[in-house]
């Protein structure tokens, strides 16, 4: 199995920018598919992106792409998430999550196995 933990939250002003960062220990990271969802107050947890094990395909939400970067260093068994042009509605907890798995596409939270305690991300106006 896997533990992960997240890293990088805080607060900033609309249009700023907040690198997120997920440390894994335990199994070899290389093996994961990786996500990042998130969870505002009073919704469901929802996909905001994804990676493939060797980095060759990622996924995003429509309401990020062109915003959000997802990326991965197995060498290091982290997992980040670039955040620019953050909008109020970016406000959530995010949360890292892995798969022990080969699947493609990875976007559902009954996808993942593994999951991180999740870090506050705040966007304010």
């Amino acid at each position: 199995q896997v533990q992960l933990v997240e890293s990088g939250g805080g607060l900033v002003e609309a249009g700023g920018s907040l690198r997120l960062s997920c440390a894994a220990s335990g199994r070899t990271f290389s093996t994961y598919v990786m996500g990042w969802f998130r969870q505002a107050p009073g919704k469901e947890r929802e996909f905001v992106a994804s990676i493939s094990r060797n980095s060759g395909m990622t996924d995003y939400v429509d309401s990020v792409k062109g915003r959000f970067t997802i990326s991965r260093d197995n060498a290091k068994s982290t997992l980040h998430l670039q955040m620019n042009s953050l909008k109020p509605e970016d406000t959530a907890v995010y949360y890292c999550a892995a798969r022990w798995s080969s699947s493609w596409p990875l976007t559902k939270t009954y996808d993942y196995n593994y999951w991180g305690q999740g870090t506050q991300v705040t966007v304010s106006s």
